[in-house]
């Protein structure tokens, strides 16, 4: 509004300037008679009254009747004008001109003063960065120990896999196809490698008790021992009796090994148990079952000392032979932990405690 009145006041008083110059043109004596006559006829002027509310009304009045010309204000040079267009050369003129000024002797904008304080401060700067990480990281290695966690509040149960596991944990073939149940074959031999009579009598050392073998009055970085376990005590399941583990025969062998916990003593003071059943499909699907060596897992082979210490350690097998099953039966059979502090029927992980895979064996 402030801004509005101003405009008004100055077209008002430009309105005036134009009436007196043209007056002065005009005859003098004319002038002063035109003059004397407006004196006379025309009442005072009410330009202070009320505080210059006449005289904002006479702006307006004066604004609406004689509008100004757009000569008369130019406004045309109060705009913008357009940037002309640079042509390539000029432009890559420009860029030399940036990267190297001969004039002023500057490299992109900066001189040889500029360039060696900037390249001072980020060296500095890069080189406290790196110490500083440097440091931390040498904190964290030297507060926590390589051979067993600094932090083992809650040791969850130990989780249950299977051999062979190659297409998920289905099992289907044929006894009379070969290549139906090569491949199954394989993984087991892969699987039992480490496992050899020979390999095992080299580095481990047989052991007889039937408690937990514990080594912990050694030092911390002694490398412990661990007790054989050999593949001829898989029996039939050993591939040495039958190299094919009884899939050419319709009586497939799978070896199962629980989960290697750093520290954790299976059973609480008891062998875990094994069991397999029929998780879906007909009971008697299913047949005969045999273990090898056992149907335990037996406690010498625990605890387990990590790898860095137990470096010869063989986790324990238990081979299952499904001697019985009826061909062309598609079952799920599940294998379960039992013992003290054993969980096998979690709703959330499916391999904690038992696994489940299908088994589908033709003629």
């Amino acid at each position: 509004m402030a801004v509005r009145r101003v405009e008004k006041a100055f077209r008002l008083i430009y309105q005036h300037l134009l009436v007196r110059r043209k007056l002065q043109i005009m005859d003098p004596s004319a002038t002063e008679g035109l003059a004397e006559e407006k004196l006379i006829k025309t009442p005072p002027p009410k330009v202070m009254l009320k505080h210059g509310v006449e005289l904002e009304e006479e702006q307006e009045e004066l604004a609406e009747h004689q509008p100004l010309e757009q000569e008369d204000l130019n406004f045309e040079r109060w705009k913008r004008r357009p940037i002309p267009k640079r042509t390539l050369h000029q432009k890559i003129a420009d860029l030399k001109k940036y990267l190297w000024n001969a004039e002023t002797k500057e490299f992109m904008g900066r001189s040889g003063k500029s360039w060696s304080l900037i390249l001072l401060f980020y060296a500095a700067l890069y080189i406290f960065l790196a110490a500083m990480f440097g440091g931390c990281l040498f904190c964290l290695m030297w507060s926590i120990s390589p051979y067993h966690p600094t932090f083992n509040d809650r040791v969850m149960p130990p989780g249950l896999t299977m051999a062979p596991h190659l297409e998920g944990h289905d099992i289907a073939f044929n006894a009379s196809d070969r290549k139906s149940w090569k491949k199954y074959a394989r993984s087991m031999d892969e699987y039992l490698r480490p496992y050899n009579d020979g390999a095992q009598e080299r580095k481990n050392i047989r052991c007889t008790q039937d408690s937990y073998f514990m080594q912990d009055d050694l030092e911390e970085s002694a490398e412990r021992k661990a007790c054989q376990f050999k593949r001829s005590w898989l029996g039939e399941c050993s591939g040495m009796q039958d190299p094919h583990y009884g899939y050419s025969q319709g009586r497939p062998c799978v070896l199962l090994r629980m989960n290697r916990i750093l520290g954790y003593l299976p059973g609480q003071g008891k062998p875990i148990n094994v069991t397999c059943g029929v998780k879906k499909g007909p009971p008697e699907a299913l047949g005969e079952i045999q273990f090898f060596p056992k149907s335990i897992f037996d406690m010498k082979y625990y605890p387990y000392y990590g790898k860095l210490r137990h470096v010869n350690y063989s986790s324990p097998v238990v081979a299952v032979r499904f001697a019985g099953v009826q061909q062309d039966a598609h079952i799920h059979v599940q294998c379960k932990l039992n013992g003290k502090g054993i969980i096998n029927d979690s709703p959330t992980d499916r391999y904690l405690g038992s696994v489940t895979f299908t088994l589908e064996v033709g003629a």
